[in-house]
Parts: structure tokens; C-alpha cells; sequence
């Protein structure tokens, strides 16, 4: 599991879990879990949305396996969507190729991922450790990185949808966040011009 910025790099990384145990239950047993649980990492407060009367938290992009919280925003349900949250879904998940791409350009640039790695688990940890560094060392370079870009440059491309994978109650207030994103993206501050014409 990983955290990943807007630059294709890995901010946090958490390797050695078993294969069995779903994204959500990584996330609720790794370290970064616990600090943005206790608010130990310094995020800043609240701040505005751009061109809106409207604030909300710093926030991590999550797909559905991982729970709603304040700090986490995932898509909503796949069922009866409204509009509005068609397009909040379809933003979120313009946002979270990011990190698809992070792990391409790692995948393709280090091949040792394209078939079972021959070592122990725990060299295999250390493997994959030293591999997201060097990952991260070669993108200073940012253009270094454009050859391996998995991203259709157009906009209006056709996302798979995620189906579900488990439902996780949320807080009232991670609600409230996500519904303000979902108000936000929707409203002319918000909006990208081919947002409607995707989802429809």
C-alpha cells in the first residue's frame, strides 16, 4: 500500500502484509493510519475551496475498499447515483490514476515486478523498499517520467468503474466533507468544463 503526491511519488509505503488482507484492513493496520488518526502529521487546517465561500480539509483519495474518514474521502456507492455524485466519482477517480500510475512507472521501469520475485519474504520487503526509493530518486527529473505515463492525456476517456468491495460506516462529518466536494465539483468554482459530457 501506498501514498502517493501529485508527482508520482511515494510519500508512504507499507509492504509486507499478507495478500489476503483487503486494502482497508492494510490501511487500518499501518502506521500512517494511526498518526492521521491521532492528528500527529501537521496537516494543515481547513482552508477555502478555490473560488468558494466553501472550506474543507486537506484530504487523501481513496478507492472504496478504504473507510470514509474526514481525511480520507472515497467514491460514493455504485448504486442510484445522482448526478452530481456521478461527477464527484469521476473526479475522485481522475485524482486516484495518480497512484495507478505511480506503481506503472515503477513497474515499468524496474522489471523485476513482471514475474514471482525468487527471495525470501523478507528480502522481497527490502526489494520492494529500495526499488520505491530509486523510484523516487529518478523522478527529480520530472520528464524522465513522461515516457511511462499510463494516463490517456484526453480528459473525456472513459473510466472502468470500481465495483464495490465492502461497505464501511463513516462519521457524520466525513459525510459532510464529502458531501461539500460532491457540491463543490459541481458548482462553477468547481466544475471542469467536460466533467457532464463523461458521465453522461
Amino acid at each position: 500500500m501506498a501514498l502517493v503526491d501529485a508527482g508520482y511519488r511515494f510519500l508512504y509505503v507499507d509492504v509486507g502484509s499478507y495478500g489476503r488482507i483487503s486494502d482497508g484492513g492494510v490501511f487500518n493496520g499501518c502506521s500512517l493510519s494511526t498518526a492521521l488518526e491521532s492528528d500527529m502529521l501537521n496537516i494543515p487546517p481547513d482552508c477555502s475551496l478555490p473560488g468558494s465561500a466553501d472550506s474543507g480539509p486537506f484530504v487523501i483519495v481513496a478507492d472504496d475498499a478504504f473507510p470514509l474518514k474526514r481525511y480520507l474521502m472515497k467514491p460514493f456507492g455504485t448504486k442510484n447515483l445522482s448526478v452530481m455524485q456521478r461527477i464527484y466519482n469521476y473526479r475522485l477517480s481522475r485524482a486516484r490514476r495518480v497512484v495507478e500510475n505511480a506503481f506503472g512507472i515503477m513497474c515499468k521501469r524496474f522489471r523485476i515486478f513482471e514475474k514471482s520475485i525468487p527471495l525470501s519474504p523478507a528480502k522481497v520487503q527490502n526489494v520492494v523498499m529500495a526499488v520505491c526509493c530509486l523510484h523516487n530518486f529518478l523522478l527529480r527529473n520530472a520528464r524522465s517520467s513522461s515516457q511511462y505515463l499510463l494516463d490517456d492525456p484526453d480528459p473525456t476517456c472513459d473510466l472502468k468503474s470500481v465495483s464495490r468491495q465492502g461497505s464501511n460506516r463513516a462519521s457524520n462529518d466525513a459525510q459532510l466533507v464529502r458531501d461539500v466536494l460532491c457540491r463543490y465539483f459541481n458548482s462553477d468554482s468547481g466544475a471542469v468544463s467536460w466533467q457532464a459530457d463523461v458521465i453522461s
